[in-house]
Protein backbone atom coordinates (compact mmCIF):
# COMPACT_ATOMS: atom_id res chain seq x y z
CA UNK A 1 0.00 0.00 0.00
CA UNK A 2 1.34 3.57 -1.08
CA UNK A 3 1.01 5.38 2.07
CA UNK A 4 2.30 9.15 0.31
CA UNK A 5 -0.38 11.93 0.20
CA UNK A 6 -0.66 14.48 -2.27
CA UNK A 7 -0.15 18.10 -1.56
CA UNK A 8 1.52 19.76 1.69
CA UNK A 9 -0.63 18.83 4.23
CA UNK A 10 -2.98 16.12 3.40
CA UNK A 11 -1.53 13.33 6.32
CA UNK A 12 -2.79 9.68 7.26
CA UNK A 13 -3.93 8.67 11.33
CA UNK A 14 -2.86 5.50 12.56
CA UNK A 15 -5.95 3.51 13.79
CA UNK A 16 -6.47 1.58 16.90
CA UNK A 17 -6.46 -1.66 14.91
CA UNK A 18 -2.68 -0.65 13.26
CA UNK A 19 -4.04 0.51 9.38
CA UNK A 20 -3.76 3.87 8.48
CA UNK A 21 -6.63 6.42 7.40
CA UNK A 22 -7.61 7.84 3.88
CA UNK A 23 -5.83 10.80 3.22
CA UNK A 24 -7.02 13.94 4.51
CA UNK A 25 -7.12 16.91 7.20
CA UNK A 26 -4.91 16.18 10.08
CA UNK A 27 -7.27 16.67 13.45
CA UNK A 28 -6.86 19.67 15.19
CA UNK A 29 -3.58 19.34 17.18
CA UNK A 30 -1.69 17.60 14.75
CA UNK A 31 0.39 18.36 11.80
CA UNK A 32 1.98 16.49 8.34
CA UNK A 33 5.82 15.67 9.76
CA UNK A 34 7.88 17.57 5.95
CA UNK A 35 10.26 14.42 6.68
CA UNK A 36 10.90 12.35 3.50
CA UNK A 37 10.26 9.01 5.32
CA UNK A 38 7.12 10.48 6.94
CA UNK A 39 5.93 13.12 4.64
CA UNK A 40 2.16 11.44 5.16
CA UNK A 41 1.96 10.78 9.02
CA UNK A 42 -0.17 13.34 11.29
CA UNK A 43 1.67 13.05 14.79
CA UNK A 44 0.43 15.42 17.39
CA UNK A 45 1.78 19.26 17.73
CA UNK A 46 4.39 18.76 21.31
CA UNK A 47 6.44 21.29 20.59
CA UNK A 48 6.74 24.40 22.33
CA UNK A 49 6.49 28.13 20.49
CA UNK A 50 10.06 29.03 18.99
CA UNK A 51 10.95 33.09 21.20
CA UNK A 52 9.43 34.46 17.75
CA UNK A 53 6.19 32.87 18.04
CA UNK A 54 5.84 34.36 21.40
CA UNK A 55 6.68 37.68 20.52
CA UNK A 56 3.67 37.18 17.84
CA UNK A 57 1.57 36.20 20.20
CA UNK A 58 2.65 38.87 22.04
CA UNK A 59 1.93 41.83 19.95
CA UNK A 60 -1.56 40.15 18.75
CA UNK A 61 -2.54 40.36 22.27
CA UNK A 62 -0.86 43.75 22.64
CA UNK A 63 -2.53 45.17 19.11
CA UNK A 64 -6.20 45.20 21.10
CA UNK A 65 -5.07 46.96 24.12
CA UNK A 66 -2.89 49.92 22.23
CA UNK A 67 -5.88 50.19 20.27
CA UNK A 68 -8.40 50.44 23.24
CA UNK A 69 -6.29 53.01 25.08
CA UNK A 70 -5.87 54.90 21.90
CA UNK A 71 -9.86 55.03 21.71
CA UNK A 72 -9.89 56.13 25.53
CA UNK A 73 -7.84 58.82 24.97
CA UNK A 74 -9.51 60.20 22.16
CA UNK A 75 -13.18 59.86 22.83
CA UNK A 76 -12.52 60.77 26.70
CA UNK A 77 -10.49 64.24 25.78
CA UNK A 78 -8.38 65.64 29.11
CA UNK A 79 -5.26 66.88 28.86
CA UNK A 80 -4.29 65.60 31.67
CA UNK A 81 -4.68 61.92 33.97
CA UNK A 82 -8.08 62.42 35.16
CA UNK A 83 -9.40 59.57 37.86
CA UNK A 84 -11.61 58.89 35.14
CA UNK A 85 -9.45 58.19 32.39
CA UNK A 86 -6.87 56.35 34.18
CA UNK A 87 -9.79 53.88 35.15
CA UNK A 88 -11.05 53.31 31.92
CA UNK A 89 -7.60 52.81 30.82
CA UNK A 90 -6.71 50.61 33.64
CA UNK A 91 -9.95 48.59 32.95
CA UNK A 92 -8.93 47.99 29.61
CA UNK A 93 -5.42 46.83 30.62
CA UNK A 94 -6.93 44.22 33.13
CA UNK A 95 -9.75 43.03 30.68
CA UNK A 96 -6.67 42.36 28.04
CA UNK A 97 -4.22 40.99 30.36
CA UNK A 98 -7.07 38.66 32.10
CA UNK A 99 -8.39 37.47 28.61
CA UNK A 100 -4.47 36.61 27.75
CA UNK A 101 -4.14 34.48 30.78
CA UNK A 102 -7.17 32.38 30.24
CA UNK A 103 -6.46 31.62 26.28
CA UNK A 104 -2.98 30.22 27.82
CA UNK A 105 -5.11 28.24 30.41
CA UNK A 106 -7.70 27.10 27.70
CA UNK A 107 -5.33 25.88 25.05
CA UNK A 108 -3.49 22.79 25.54
CA UNK A 109 -2.06 21.75 28.11
CA UNK A 110 -5.18 22.96 29.85
CA UNK A 111 -4.71 24.86 33.22
CA UNK A 112 -1.23 25.57 32.51
CA UNK A 113 0.54 28.94 31.21
CA UNK A 114 2.16 27.17 27.93
CA UNK A 115 0.88 25.81 25.30
CA UNK A 116 2.15 22.83 22.97
CA UNK A 117 2.31 23.73 19.64
CA UNK A 118 3.48 22.80 15.62
CA UNK A 119 6.23 25.05 13.98
CA UNK A 120 5.54 27.24 11.71
CA UNK A 121 8.22 26.28 8.48
CA UNK A 122 6.46 28.96 5.48
CA UNK A 123 3.92 31.31 4.62
CA UNK A 124 1.87 28.76 3.39
CA UNK A 125 1.48 26.86 6.79
CA UNK A 126 -1.00 30.23 7.41
CA UNK A 127 -3.35 29.15 4.36
CA UNK A 128 -3.82 25.59 3.80
CA UNK A 129 -7.17 26.28 2.36
CA UNK A 130 -5.22 27.39 -0.90
CA UNK A 131 -2.83 24.50 -1.03
CA UNK A 132 -5.73 21.12 -1.36
CA UNK A 133 -4.37 18.84 -3.88
CA UNK A 134 -6.15 18.61 -6.89
CA UNK A 135 -5.28 14.91 -8.38
CA UNK A 136 -6.53 14.64 -12.00
CA UNK A 137 -7.52 17.93 -11.99
CA UNK A 138 -11.08 16.38 -11.02
CA UNK A 139 -11.91 15.95 -7.36
CA UNK A 140 -10.48 18.16 -4.76
CA UNK A 141 -8.46 16.42 -1.52
CA UNK A 142 -9.35 18.81 1.37
CA UNK A 143 -6.95 18.83 3.73
CA UNK A 144 -7.61 22.79 5.23
CA UNK A 145 -6.30 22.61 9.01
CA UNK A 146 -4.66 24.57 11.53
CA UNK A 147 -0.89 24.38 10.50
CA UNK A 148 0.06 26.39 12.87
CA UNK A 149 -2.03 25.06 15.84
CA UNK A 150 -2.54 26.77 18.42
CA UNK A 151 -0.79 29.92 16.73
CA UNK A 152 -3.88 30.86 14.50
CA UNK A 153 -7.14 29.83 17.02
CA UNK A 154 -5.29 31.28 20.12
CA UNK A 155 -6.27 34.55 18.73
CA UNK A 156 -9.17 34.35 17.99
CA UNK A 157 -9.94 32.86 21.81
CA UNK A 158 -8.36 36.10 23.12
CA UNK A 159 -10.32 38.08 21.03
CA UNK A 160 -13.30 36.57 22.04
CA UNK A 161 -12.06 36.55 25.81
CA UNK A 162 -11.63 40.30 25.71
CA UNK A 163 -14.86 40.96 24.30
CA UNK A 164 -16.88 39.00 27.04
CA UNK A 165 -14.58 41.19 30.02
CA UNK A 166 -16.06 44.28 28.13
CA UNK A 167 -19.61 43.25 28.22
CA UNK A 168 -18.47 42.35 32.06
CA UNK A 169 -16.40 44.79 33.27
CA UNK A 170 -17.08 48.00 31.51
CA UNK A 171 -20.20 49.21 31.23
CA UNK A 172 -20.62 48.35 35.54
CA UNK A 173 -17.78 50.81 35.48
CA UNK A 174 -18.75 53.33 32.90
CA UNK A 175 -22.37 53.45 34.15
CA UNK A 176 -21.77 53.31 38.26
CA UNK A 177 -18.20 54.92 38.85
CA UNK A 178 -18.07 57.23 35.66
CA UNK A 179 -21.60 58.27 35.33
CA UNK A 180 -21.35 57.41 31.53
CA UNK A 181 -18.19 58.80 31.22
CA UNK A 182 -16.19 56.75 28.33
CA UNK A 183 -19.20 55.17 26.92
CA UNK A 184 -18.34 55.94 23.13
CA UNK A 185 -15.12 54.23 23.70
CA UNK A 186 -17.40 50.81 24.70
CA UNK A 187 -19.40 51.32 21.61
CA UNK A 188 -15.86 51.79 19.37
CA UNK A 189 -14.12 48.74 20.78
CA UNK A 190 -17.14 46.86 20.16
CA UNK A 191 -16.42 47.28 16.35
CA UNK A 192 -12.35 47.25 17.06
CA UNK A 193 -12.56 43.46 18.26
CA UNK A 194 -14.25 41.72 15.54
CA UNK A 195 -12.28 44.17 13.35
CA UNK A 196 -9.07 42.51 14.66
CA UNK A 197 -10.80 39.22 14.22
CA UNK A 198 -11.09 39.17 10.54
CA UNK A 199 -7.58 41.10 10.12
CA UNK A 200 -6.17 38.26 11.73
CA UNK A 201 -8.12 35.55 9.74
CA UNK A 202 -7.51 37.20 6.33
CA UNK A 203 -3.47 38.36 6.93
CA UNK A 204 -2.36 36.50 9.57
CA UNK A 205 0.49 34.97 7.84
CA UNK A 206 1.61 38.37 6.42
CA UNK A 207 1.37 39.79 10.25
CA UNK A 208 3.03 36.77 11.38
CA UNK A 209 6.32 37.73 9.64
CA UNK A 210 5.80 41.83 8.62
CA UNK A 211 4.58 42.41 13.00
CA UNK A 212 8.34 43.61 13.78
CA UNK A 213 8.33 46.46 11.15
CA UNK A 214 5.05 47.23 11.40
CA UNK A 215 5.41 47.92 14.92
CA UNK A 216 9.13 50.12 14.74
CA UNK A 217 7.21 52.03 11.46
CA UNK A 218 4.40 52.88 13.14
CA UNK A 219 5.50 53.51 16.31
CA UNK A 220 7.85 56.31 14.97
CA UNK A 221 5.27 57.45 12.84
CA UNK A 222 2.77 57.32 15.58
CA UNK A 223 5.29 59.82 17.77
CA UNK A 224 6.36 62.32 15.24
CA UNK A 225 2.32 62.99 14.73
CA UNK A 226 2.13 63.05 18.71
CA UNK A 227 4.65 65.59 19.18
CA UNK A 228 3.51 67.33 15.54
CA UNK A 229 -0.35 68.52 17.43
CA UNK A 230 1.84 70.43 19.57
CA UNK A 231 0.84 74.20 19.51
CA UNK A 232 4.71 74.94 20.34
CA UNK A 233 7.22 73.41 17.89
CA UNK A 234 9.89 75.46 19.54
CA UNK A 235 12.47 72.79 21.12
CA UNK A 236 12.49 74.37 24.67
CA UNK A 237 8.82 74.25 24.74
CA UNK A 238 8.36 70.65 22.94
CA UNK A 239 11.20 69.30 25.78
CA UNK A 240 9.29 71.09 28.70
CA UNK A 241 5.92 69.97 27.80
CA UNK A 242 7.23 66.12 26.87
CA UNK A 243 8.81 65.53 30.04
CA UNK A 244 7.29 67.76 32.68
CA UNK A 245 3.43 66.66 31.78
CA UNK A 246 2.52 63.11 32.72
CA UNK A 247 0.14 62.03 30.16
CA UNK A 248 2.98 63.11 27.32
CA UNK A 249 5.69 61.62 29.05
CA UNK A 250 3.86 58.31 29.66
CA UNK A 251 2.62 58.25 25.68
CA UNK A 252 6.49 58.96 24.57
CA UNK A 253 7.36 55.83 27.11
CA UNK A 254 5.00 53.91 25.45
CA UNK A 255 6.07 54.40 21.66
CA UNK A 256 9.45 53.82 23.23
CA UNK A 257 8.66 50.56 24.87
CA UNK A 258 6.75 49.31 21.01
CA UNK A 259 9.92 50.36 19.50
CA UNK A 260 12.18 48.04 21.51
CA UNK A 261 10.23 45.16 21.41
CA UNK A 262 9.94 45.58 17.17
CA UNK A 263 14.12 45.48 17.71
CA UNK A 264 13.66 42.55 19.69
CA UNK A 265 11.61 40.75 17.39
CA UNK A 266 13.54 41.15 14.26
CA UNK A 267 16.87 40.77 15.88
CA UNK A 268 15.59 37.65 18.46
CA UNK A 269 18.12 39.30 20.61
CA UNK A 270 21.07 36.91 18.59
CA UNK A 271 23.66 38.99 19.45
CA UNK A 272 22.74 40.74 22.27
CA UNK A 273 25.74 42.91 22.51
CA UNK A 274 24.93 44.55 18.86
CA UNK A 275 21.29 44.30 19.98
CA UNK A 276 21.17 46.42 23.31
CA UNK A 277 23.61 48.88 21.46
CA UNK A 278 20.06 48.84 18.63
CA UNK A 279 17.89 49.23 21.80
CA UNK A 280 19.44 51.85 23.22
CA UNK A 281 19.06 54.01 19.95
CA UNK A 282 15.32 53.74 20.21
CA UNK A 283 14.96 57.41 21.53
CA UNK A 284 16.93 58.47 18.67
CA UNK A 285 13.36 59.69 16.28
CA UNK A 286 12.32 61.44 19.26
CA UNK A 287 15.26 63.48 20.10
CA UNK A 288 15.75 64.39 16.28
CA UNK A 289 12.38 65.74 15.75
CA UNK A 290 12.93 67.94 19.04
CA UNK A 291 16.39 69.21 18.01
CA UNK A 292 15.09 69.85 13.96
CA UNK A 293 11.74 71.07 15.14
CA UNK A 294 12.54 74.57 14.83
CA UNK A 295 13.41 73.81 10.09
CA UNK A 296 10.08 72.44 10.14
CA UNK A 297 7.78 74.84 12.17
CA UNK A 298 5.01 75.64 9.73
CA UNK A 299 4.64 79.14 11.41
CA UNK A 300 8.57 80.05 10.09
CA UNK A 301 7.69 79.22 6.73
CA UNK A 302 7.16 82.37 4.29
CA UNK A 303 5.99 82.78 0.78
CA UNK A 304 7.90 85.04 -0.92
Amino acid sequence: MDLYCLGLYCGRIRTENGTWSDCGACPRGYSVVHWPERNYQCLPCMGTPTFYSWLYLGFMAVLPLVLEWYLIDQTVKRRNFTKELVLLHISALIENVVASLLSLLIISPTGKLMINSCQVHRLSDWYTMLHNPNPGYKTTLRCTQEAVYPLYSIVFIDYALVLVLLFLCRPILVGKVLRGEGKKSVYLTMYLIPGLAVLHATCCGLLYYAFPYIVIIMSVVSVAAHLAFRLDQSMKSLLISTFKDVRNLVILLGHWLLHAYGIVAITQLKEPLLNGALISLVPFPAFFYILTSKFTDPSKLHIN
